[in-house]
């Protein structure tokens, strides 16, 4: 039996990212299958040059070239692990741990979404995060939605509104955040209200190179109907054609969608340094920053 024989290691210089490294960003994330071509609806580069814009980006840099990147998001729960990779042809060098290391910071609240790749769920448990729920993609036509009570409706909402109501409920505002999320292709910027009273808020857009409508965000009012309130910004969100989320494990509205004919069309694993810092009835999350 043949034994892969161990690489190796090597010193990357590792230093926080500017615009000048977007192409490099992209270029490895296309090695890992997680870009591709470009079409009006870019989704990635903006992303990544917000992550940059952030400060809490950084690339692993060796002999000249870009050899791996990782970025973080300050959430004000949680420093959140938004991406970590390293270029295929250099994995198993050594490049991943102190590339995490530099964009974690120091130790504090932690929170990540770990891809399925059996290499990075151990040294996000060694980073001080424990693996929690599943977090499955969920995705299906609008139109196939169970129907949510007439009292919920839909309305546009501003950025301005929508840090406020994070402010009074989470005690963060985001501002910034939120005027990224509104401003992706296709944004939709909106309150969910349950009569005179607010049951949630968001975002959705559009996705990248397909018709898929994302609902990209949803906080959902401790009070409210978590099921019924998802429902009704899914339909927001999917403005008739398909349209996907990604859903905590414990979520009570998995069950329902998939009853209606929706699909898991992907999954990975939230992990955090404590279970308290989400809840997972009452936030549809963004991935790259909760």
């Amino acid at each position: 039996m043949m034994v892969d024989q161990p690489r190796p290691k090597v010193e990357a210089e590792i230093r926080r990212a500017t615009d000048a490294d977007l192409a490099a960003i992209r270029s490895i994330l296309a090695s890992h299958g997680n870009d591709g071509p470009v079409d009006v609806a870019d989704i990635v580069g903006p992303y990544i040059t917000y992550l940059i814009s952030r400060g809490m980006t950084f690339v692993a840099e060796l002999d000249g070239a870009v050899v791996g990147f990782g970025a973080a998001a300050d959430t004000g729960r949680s420093i959140h692990l938004a991406d970590l990779f390293v270029h295929p042809d250099q994995l198993g060098r050594g490049i991943g741990r102190p590339l995490l290391a530099a964009v974690l910071g120091p130790p504090g609240p932690r929170t990540t979404f770990a891809s399925e790749d059996p290499r990075a769920l151990p040294i996000y448990v060694r980073s001080g995060m424990t693996p929690l729920w599943p977090s499955l993609y969920i995705q299906g036509p609008a139109a196939g939605l169970p129907r949510a009570p007439a009292r919920l409706v839909a309305e546009s909402g501003s950025v301005d509104q929508l840090r406020e109501i994070e402010l009074a409920w989470t005690g963060h505002a985001r501002a910034d955040d939120h005027a990224y999320w509104a401003a992706m292709p296709g944004a939709d910027t909106f309150t969910i209200r349950d009569g005179a009273d607010v049951a949630a808020f968001g975002h959705a857009r559009n996705r990248q190179l397909v018709q898929t409508r994302v609902l990209d965000r949803l906080v959902i009012h401790p009070d409210a109907d978590p099921i019924a309130t998802t429902l009704a910004a899914l339909a927001r969100a999917g403005r008739d054609g398909d349209v996907m989320a990604c859903l905590l494990g414990p979520h009570p509205a998995v069950r329902p969608l998939l009853e209606a004919g929706f699909q898991v069309v992907d999954r990975d694993q939230f992990m955090a340094s404590d279970p308290t810092l989400v809840d997972p009835e009452r936030l549809i999350p963004n991935p790259g920053m909760l």
